[in-house]
C-alpha cells in the first residue's frame, strides 16, 4: 500500500510467475528416453517395463516415446546395441600384451570393469532378447569377442605345434568361461576383482600350458 492505493506489484490476486522450463532437443530428448530405458529395462527387463512407464518417468507423453523409438522395441533394441558395442569395445581394446598370460589377464578384467562400472548394462546383456529385431544378444556378443581371441590363440597354437584350426573351440571355451563366471560375480561382487581375474587366469593358463596335442577320452564313450 503506498499513500493508501495498493501496490499492484504485491497484489494478493496477483499468481506467482512460473519459472520456464527449459524445453529439450530432439537429441537430449532421446538421450533421456534412452537413460531412463536402460535404468527400467535392468531393473524389470523388457516384459516388466511398460511404455507408460518410461514416458512417465521423462515427464512426457506416450507419443513422445514412439516418436524417437517406434515403441518399446525399437528402445530397447538401441539399448542393448549401445551396451553390446560398449563392452566389445572394452575387451578389444584392452588385450595390448604381448605374452599370451597377460591376454587372458587383460580380457577378465576388461569383463569384470564392465560388470562394476556398467551394472545395469550387464543386466540387460545377460538376458535373453525378447525380440526377434533386437540387434543382438549376450551369446552373440560373446562369439564375437571369441573371434577377437581367436587370432590370439591360432598363433599360440602354431608356435606350439598345436593345429591352428582348433584355435574358435578354445577361444569359445575360455571366453564362456570368463562369461559365466562374470554373470556369478555380478550379484555376490565376492571375492574381490582382482581375485577373481587371478583365478580365472591360473584355470585357463595353467589348463593352456599343459594342453595335449591331442587330447584323448578316458571313459567308455568315445563317439
Amino acid at each position: 500500500m503506498i499513500d493508501g492505493v495498493a501496490d499492484s506489484s504485491t497484489s494478493s490476486n496477483e499468481k506467482p510467475r512460473r519459472a520456464r522450463r527449459t524445453r529439450m532437443t530432439g537429441a537430449e530428448r532421446r538421450q533421456q528416453l534412452l537413460e531412463i530405458g536402460r535404468t527400467l529395462f535392468a531393473a524389470k527387463g523388457f516384459e516388466g517395463t511398460s511404455v507408460e512407464e518410461i514416458a512417465a518417468k521423462a515427464g512426457v507423453s506416450k507419443p513422445v516415446v514412439y516418436e524417437h523409438f517406434g515403441g518399446k522395441e525399437g528402445l530397447y533394441a538401441v539399448v542393448v546395441d549401445r551396451e553390446m558395442r560398449r563392452l566389445l569395445d572394452m575387451v578389444t581394446s584392452s588385450l595390448t600384451a604381448g605374452h599370451p598370460r597377460e591376454l587372458c589377464e587383460q580380457a577378465a578384467f576388461a569383463l569384470l570393469d564392465y560388470i562394476e562400472e556398467y551394472t545395469d548394462g550387464f543386466r540387460i546383456l545377460v538376458r535373453d532378447s525378447p525380440i526377434p529385431q533386437s540387434t543382438g544378444s549376450f551369446a552373440s556378443l560373446i562369439s564375437d569377442i571369441a573371434t577377437q581371441v581367436e587370432d590370439i590363440l591360432g598363433r599360440e597354437f602354431k608356435s606350439r605345434g598345436f593345429d591352428p584350426k582348433l584355435a574358435p573351440v578354445y577361444a569359445q571355451a575360455l571366453v564362456g568361461m570368463v562369461a559365466l563366471t562374470g554373470q556369478w560375480w555380478l550379484d555376490v561382487r565376492r571375492p574381490k576383482k582382482a581375485e577373481v581375474a587371478a583365478h580365472l587366469v591360473n584355470l585357463a593358463w595353467h589348463g593352456l600350458d599343459g594342453l595335449e596335442a591331442k587330447p584323448r577320452l578316458i571313459g567308455h564313450r568315445k563317439s
